[in-house]
This record gives structure tokens, C-alpha cells and sequence, in this order.
């Protein structure tokens, strides 16, 4: 079977060609109509938009994209027109946790902040959001959940609604996932009206996708001083990236708060696990072992030795510093391990 893959998703060439397959690996954002017309398979990441535009005409019967997001599917496209799917949902939720984790310690450290005792709101408590309430609430801090489709089916117990977070929480950050219509849209979630009813807003955080915040209102807020300081890994418009904005963030990442070396292995696995249900492929996949790190971090606290294991600083002086290659930090981002990979020994100095 003829694939066409995008170059940069870690281990599925080798893993694909050992399953017998012709594999054609190219950058994501070139991947064309042309590309795909004779080929049968398609592994993606957000950047390539599937669609009709890229698929009519072509052999394609499986895509897989090796993200949790999948705004860039066309899933009605793919529907009537036989196209199997599949996203890796939950792939770098250990990713994003350890971002959203060394944000926080950091910007408490440089704030003089005890974490113990402030208010964060999770927006969208799926597969990431659920982690970061849970690591919250052991550092103390007291958690607000919102998630209307999870409350509709589950019930409201345990959720507010976005105006209570507004009013009540320090802290805030959005994971839901990307949708601009239905019951329940998040596009522009945190719009005008939003930032507007902000009453304690010290920290805005947002890995999920950069539409759910509206960066122009968010621009606002922060001149207003109704948001104290933001964090973005997800900007709208990316990689064309509004600079104003971009300078009076807190930190300014290039859409990486989900890359870690286990992410990425976790997604490929996920979407060649779907791929051969597809395919009636029923061997073992062919994906190498991830080993650890071998890497011991001390430190007096679990925060120093977050911070040890990964600072956001580096990522977000290198953006500020030159914007313009927001695609090729992003491309060429030297994947981090999360701390399950590493011996991590607590102890005073």
C-alpha cells in the first residue's frame, strides 16, 4: 500500500515499512493533491488540512492524525466518502501536564507566590485537563472544573459554569477541544465577554488551540489589566503570530507545551494501532522500545526538580526573539522527556 506520512512524526516510516507498505515522507505543509492521488493512506499532523481540496479524486481509505486535535478533518468529507479516521486522543496529555506544571511553578517563583491556597478554573476536563486538576489539587490549590458536554452527560456535580470561573479563579487554563459549532462551540470561548467579567485573573493559560482564546480581546485584557499575566502555546492566525500580543505575554511558546519524546511515541502508536484494525494487520507493531532517560534530578522540592527537568523560559525566549520562525522552532523542537523518564530524588540542599 502506497502512504504518504508526514516527515516529522517520530518512528511510523520505519514502523510502516516494516508492515510492508511504500512510504512517502513529507513536510506536512506541502503535502498536496498530487501526493495523494495514488496513495491509499494518510498520517498527518495539524498542518495539513484533509479535506476535499486534498483528497477528491485520490485512494486515500485511512487517515491518521498523530495529534489530539482534529479540526484540520474533514470529518464530513471523510464520511461520505468512505474515509476511516483516527486521531490519538490523550497522546500527550503527560506532555501538556508537565508544561502547564513548570508555567505555574515558574511564574509563582518569579511572582513570589505560595501555589497553596489560589484558585485555578480548568476549562475542558478531558484526558489533560483532568491531570492538571488532579496535580493541582495535590499542590493545594483549589480546583473550579468546566466541561458542558461532560456535565450534560454526567451531571453538574463537580462543574461550574465559565462565569464562576471568571469570578472566582487566579488561575486559568483552557484544554477543551476545538469546536466552531454544535451544542457545544469553543471557538473563541474566551472572548470579549469573558475577559470582561474577569475579577481575579493573575495567570491565563492556554495549550489547547489557539482560537479558543480570542487573542484580540485577550490583547485587551491584558492592557486593561483585567488578565495579569498570559501564558500561550496556541496563538490564532499561527505561525503568523500577532507580535503586539506576542511581547506582552508572560511566556510565548510555538505550539509545543505537547512535545515530549512520549507524546509523540504515544501518538504513533496510537494512529498505527487504528490503522492496522484498518488494515487486519494482526502482528506486533514494529515500534522500537522507549527507554528512560537515565538521568537522576535532585532537588529540595518536586517544583525545583520540574524546573530542572524542563524550564519553558528557553522555549519562549527563542520565540520572542525571532517570531518569524515559529514553524521551524516548532519543526525542529528538540523533544523533552517527561519526569516518569527521569529518577527523581527529593532532597534538602
Amino acid at each position: 500500500m502506497k502512504i504518504v506520512v508526514d516527515e516529522k512524526i517520530p518512528f511510523i516510516c520505519e514502523a510502516l515499512q516494516r508492515m510492508g507498505h511504500d512510504v512517502s515522507p513529507l513536510p506536512g505543509v506541502v503535502i498536496s493533491k498530487g501526493d495523494v492521488a495514488d496513495a491509499e493512506a494518510l498520517f498527518v499532523r495539524t498542518r495539513t488540512r484533509c479535506d476535499a481540496s486534498l483528497l477528491e479524486g485520490s485512494k486515500i481509505s485511512f487517515i491518521g492524525t498523530a495529534t489530539i486535535g482534529y479540526d484540520h478533518i474533514d470529518a464530513a468529507y471523510c464520511a461520505d466518502n468512505g474515509i476511516v479516521w483516527s486521531s490519538a486522543a490523550g497522546c500527550n496529555a503527560g506532555a501538556v501536564l508537565q508544561y502547564v506544571q513548570s508555567v505555574v511553578y515558574l511564574w509563582a517563583r518569579e511572582r513570589g507566590l505560595s501555589l497553596k491556597g489560589l484558585s485555578i478554573g480548568v476549562v475542558g476536563v478531558g484526558e489533560i485537563g483532568s491531570k492538571v486538576a488532579e496535580w493541582a489539587e495535590r499542590e493545594g490549590i483549589k480546583v473550579y472544573r468546566n466541561d458542558p458536554p461532560r456535565a450534560k452527560r454526567e451531571g453538574n456535580d463537580g462543574f461550574v459554569p465559565l462565569d464562576v470561573i471568571a469570578a472566582e479563579c487566579e488561575i486559568i487554563t483552557f484544554h477543551p477541544t476545538l469546536n466552531r459549532g454544535g451544542e457545544f462551540p469553543s471557538f473563541h470561548l474566551a472572548g470579549e465577554r469573558f475577559f470582561n467579567s474577569l475579577l481575579k485573573c493573575r495567570l491565563l493559560i492556554n495549550a489547547s488551540r489557539g482560537p479558543v482564546v480570542d487573542n484580540k480581546a485577550l490583547l485587551q485584557s491584558i492592557d486593561s489589566g483585567k488578565v495579569g499575566d498570559a501564558v500561550l502555546d496556541v496563538w490564532e492566525g499561527e505561525p503568523y503570530i500577532d507580535t503586539d500580543l506576542l511581547n506582552k505575554v508572560y511566556l510565548a511558546t510555538p505550539h509545543i507545551a505537547g512535545y515530549s519524546l512520549e507524546g509523540k511515541y504515544n501518538a504513533t502508536r496510537i494512529v498505527l494501532e487504528a490503522f492496522a484494525r484498518h488494515t487486519g494487520y494482526d502482528g506486533a507493531l514494529p515500534l522500537p522500545p522507549l527507554e528512560s532517560s537515565g538521568l537522576v534530578v535532585e532537588a529540595p522540592d518536586f517544583a525545583s526538580a520540574a524546573l530542572r527537568i524542563y524550564s519553558p523560559a528557553n522555549d519562549s525566549f527563542a520565540l520572542k526573539k525571532n517570531p518569524s520562525a515559529f514553524e521551524e522552532l516548532r519543526n525542529n523542537y528538540n523533544l523533552r522527556r517527561e519526569h516518569s523518564s527521569y529518577e527523581i530524588r527529593l532532597k534538602s540542599d
